[in-house]
């Protein structure tokens, strides 16, 4: 399974996620790599520059062991919630600087029938530290053409927010479950089909997003107030994705290509089509052009600025109790595209290198947010493996 690239990558979130419930059955290969990434949004606004490190080494036929380590240099200007002043359309900007430690652990044994795996994590930026673990199963029936995934996950967080003394880290917890399906349709064609349901509870809000009101500070006299936003403590989401792989060995190719549906109490529905084509040339040589098309309805309480509601803000710290309102693009109705091209040169059977360029874009569709708010980005990943 695939980990797709977050619209705004400031990675807070643990990298021990849902995607790891699936680890391919098999015997591993005993090999180490190193990735390095360069996300750049246009405009001198956010930059993530990401080195990462793996290895994974066999303990016998049947336990295999599988590490990471990630740093990421965060840097840029991103929105902070605010409109655009009267007589523009570009949205208000924040810097923000910061870096990210993160580490990974998965352990996997391999019974008659059935695999059992565990992971672990930590991740650490200035504002953010995440810990979290993964529990699954993968069992295997239908002379191995079946294999049905079981799976459990779950993250504490801490995060630091500006309006408390007393409380400076707020508390975060998730927890995911995953049931799915993969089978072997015939030699060159197999099919996915993963349904999963997640929770959220705690601190969801960003501490560094806002809001804007015009308020009447007295009688025909207005001034604009910002407040922090103020999200929901809760939140469950139900996600569905299909997958379709074929291979066409007369062409030496093969497609991938599959569906995910999202649907969240946020009130946020989301579709996303991910295709990727893999082309052999030659004996070393693998070509892999993609496209991904992402869109999303906004979150209930989503609003450019409070105007036009009757919403009176809060202050301070979230309310539970309501009302809730975000001025966070990020949860307003979007498309995004991502496309690119990636190459793999297996240049001996041990040593393999890759390089991927990819262009991504966002665009609003609320009619309201001005698209200065959404971000284009370039990305850049090369990497290198050896494998024994």
């Amino acid at each position: 399974m695939k980990l797709a690239l977050s619209p705004t990558p400031r990675a807070c979130a643990l990298a021990v996620v849902l995607a790891w419930l699936a680890p391919r059955s098999g015997r591993a290969e005993n090999s180490i790599s190193y990735k390095y990434e360069d996300y750049q949004e246009s405009g001198a606004r956010i930059g993530v520059r990401t080195q990462g490190a793996y290895a994974q080494q066999d303990f016998g036929p049947d336990t295999h062991l599988k590490l990471e380590g990630v740093l990421d240099a965060i840097t840029g200007a991103t929105p902070d919630g605010r409109p655009a002043p009267a007589g523009s359309d570009q949205v208000p900007l924040t810097e923000m600087h910061d870096r990210r430690k993160a580490w990974n652990a998965d352990l996997s044994h391999e019974f008659p029938g059935v695999t059992l795996d565990f992971g672990a994590g930590n991740s650490r930026e200035s504002d953010y530290i995440s810990n979290g673990w993964s529990f699954n199963t993968i069992t295997d029936f239908n002379q191995k053409n079946t294999e049905l995934l079981a799976g459990i996950a779950g993250t504490d967080d801490k995060i630091k927010v500006l309006y408390s003394s007393v409380a400076p880290r707020q508390r975060k917890h998730t927890n995911d479950l995953i049931l799915g399906v993969t089978q072997l349709i015939d030699p060159n064609t197999s099919f996915t089909a993963n349904v999963s349901w997640g929770r959220q509870s705690g601190y969801l809000s960003d501490p560094y997003k806002l809001v804007q009101k015009t308020v009447e500070v007295f009688a025909g006299a207005f001034l604009p107030f910002t407040y922090s936003e103020n999200r929901p403590d809760y939140r469950e989401k139900w996600v569905v994705l299909l997958e379709l792989n074929h291979a066409f060995p007369a062409v030496n190719g093969t497609v991938d290509a599959s569906y995910r549906y999202y649907h969240d109490t946020f009130g946020t529905d989301a579709h996303t089509v991910d295709l990727a084509w893999f082309q052999r040339i030659g004996q070393r040589l693998i070509l892999r052009p993609s496209f991904r098309y992402y869109t999303q309805t906004g979150a209930v309480f989503y609003h450019y600025n409070l105007d036009a509601t009757s919403i009176l803000p809060t202050g301070g710290a979230p309310n539970p109790a309501g009302p809730f309102y975000s001025s966070d693009y990020r949860l307003s109705a979007l498309n995004s595209y991502t496309y690119g091209v990636k190459l793999i040169w297996n240049a001996t059977q041990a040593l393999a290198f890759d390089a991927a360029l990819e262009e991504y874009r966002m665009r609003g569709r609320d009619g309201i947010t001005p698209q200065s708010a959404y971000p284009s980005a370039r990305i850049i990943t090369v990497g290198a493996k050896f494998a024994w």
